[in-house]
């Protein structure tokens, strides 16, 4: 009765690990892009995706008094130092009041601020 336990333990276990095997397999290969046999419909495939992104990330909102410096990056104009800067005001002089008052930031002007204004926010 013993043997009889560990064989259907044994038989357990592996259904399990295989299962989870294929879950896995199954979950990669729904992120996976496809295979093009014509190299034209691979970069038009390419190009389509890199602009879904694109498109992405500029209608992301960023609050400007949370935002780290990946997400201030993301801003049009606004580099790895300026929103370095943007952080070290924020931390000196507090939060932002209102959008405009980033124009306060030492390197980045009116122009920026406008440029990005349907996309900054100081609220959550």
């Amino acid at each position: 009765m013993n043997a009889h336990r560990k064989f259907s333990f044994t038989s357990l276990l592996t259904t399990t690990a295989l299962s989870f095997l294929l879950f896995v397999v199954a979950l990669s290969n729904a992120n996976a892009d496809p295979c093009f046999d014509d190299p034209k419909r691979a970069y038009e495939y390419l190009i389509k995706k890199e602009k879904a992104v694109t498109q992405a990330r500029e209608q992301k909102v960023v609050n400007i008094n949370r935002a780290n410096e990946g997400e201030l990056v993301s801003l049009d104009g606004i580099g790895s130092s300026k929103a370095q800067a943007i952080i070290l005001y924020r931390d000196m002089f507090g939060d932002f009041k209102t959008v405009d008052e980033l124009a306060k930031v030492k390197g980045i002007g009116v122009k920026t601020v406008e440029k990005n204004q349907r996309r900054l926010s100081v609220r959550d």
